[in-house]
This record gives structure tokens, sequence and C-alpha cells, in this order.
């Protein structure tokens, strides 16, 4: 059984209908707790309480839980074909997010979190070697990972070969490219984010039809993933407004 902790998540999760088991409420908890008791009532939820050392062994070292922790079941990932029929749905070219190897559970969930803001229709990640949908993630992303559609592939060279096949451009994120502010990046699109170290492998490279960058302009050499990531997302954005 997966575990959702702080406010913002679990009732993210509860608005989303995510597979509850019961959820447990730290004594005399007040604010937006009561909201969460009551939505969590009347879906059907078990609700039980305990005290705040209670509720903190369940959270785990550093959990921030702020007086509630949620059971849930496994977290229901989605295939290629649902990302790219939630933008036939909205009437959009098709916006993905492909995460090759980003391994930090905080970035990951982060860039879930300006994926789904953003309007991207889903994020794809490797199943193996990589952060997966997890409580951290779940709590990073405030509550996000319930509403975008995540995929998680077996192998994401030919993840990305079906995106193109679906008339995609793949474009890599990379500190080799040139501006994301000068490229055109309008029409379906997929964009593709290196781990946090190693970067972009050389298969999914090869498999990516051009290469932007987020320009430096300081004495910093370079940003992590998700803010890297949330800069490119948010240009893909504005390009499509016009």
């Amino acid at each position: 059984m997966n575990k959702i902790i702080g406010r913002n998540p679990v009732l993210e999760a509860l608005r989303a209908g995510r597979g509850f088991d019961r959820l447990l409420v730290q004594k005399g908890a007040g604010g937006s707790i009561q909201r969460i008791i009551d939505l969590a009532r009347e879906s059907g939820v078990a609700v039980s309480f305990a005290e705040k050392n209670a509720i903190d062994r369940e959270a785990g070292a550093g959990g921030a839980h702020q007086g509630v922790v949620a059971f849930v079941s496994e977290y229901k990932y989605a295939d290629l074909d649902d990302i790219l029929g939630r933008a036939f749905e909205r009437g959009e070219p098709p916006f993905v997010v492909v995460l090759d190897g980003i391994e930090d559970p905080r970035n990951l969930g982060a860039i879930i979190r300006t994926a789904e803001a953003a309007g991207v229709h889903g994020v794809v990640i490797p199943g193996r070697r990589a952060a997966h949908v997890s409580e951290t993630v779940s709590k990073v992303s405030a509550g996000a990972a319930e509403y975008i559609a995540v995929a998680r592939v077996s192998n994401t060279t030919a993840a990305l070969r079906r995106l193109k096949d679906a008339g995609l451009w793949i474009i890599a994120l990379d500190m080799a490219g040139e501006s994301c502010f000068e490229r055109d990046m309008t029409g379906g699109v997929a964009l593709v984010i290196g781990s946090e170290g190693g970067g972009l492998g050389r298969l999914v490279r090869e498999n990516c039809d051009f290469t932007v960058s987020v320009p430096m302009y300081g004495s910093v050499a370079s940003l992590n993933a998700s803010s890297a990531a949330a800069i490119a997302i948010y240009e893909i954005r504005r390009q499509r407004r016009g």
C-alpha cells in the first residue's frame, strides 16, 4: 500500500478519485484538515485519528505530513496512447515531456508540477534507473501527479520513435543547443530532458530532431533539470499562444 503525505497532495488525490484504503489524521489538527476529512467521508474513505507521534512514524523521517497521511492504491500509469488521446480530446497538437533518467524524485515532482500547470498532455519516464511516482513525488508535485498522465516505458528510444511516427517533433533540451527562445517549437512536440548528471543518453539524443538550450547570462554554467525544464516548457506554451 502506497502513502501520500501532506494536506494539498492528499486533497488533490481525493478530488482526482485516487483509490484510498484509509486516511490517518492527527488529533486536534485544524485548518484545512476538516475539508479533507469531509471530502474523504463523502467519498466513502475510512478516517481514523492518531496522536502526532504515530503520524510521524507513518510519514517517516523528514516527512512533512501536516497532520495527514493517506494510504492509497498503487499509482496508475498511463501509456503513450492515453497521452496522445488527451491531446486529441482537447483539440490541441500533442505536447509531451520525456524524461531520460531523472533519478531525484524531487526533480521529477517539480517537473510534473510544472508540466501539469502548463497544460502538457503527459510525461514519459523510463521504467528502470529513474525515479518513479512515489510519495515524495506526489508531495513535491503538490498533487499534480494525480491529474497529468504519466507513462512508464521500458524503452525510451522506442517511445520517441512512436511519438515521431505520430507526427511530433522530438526536441532535446541540452546546453549545446540553440536558444529555446529563438527556435520555432510550435506544433506537436516532445521535449526530452536528460538526467541530472549524465544528460541525454546517446541513443536518445540520436532520435531527437534538434536541440535547444536555456541561454545563461550570469556566472553559473547551468540550471538543474527541473528549473531548465520549467523555462523550456513555458516557452513552448508561450509560442503556442501565438
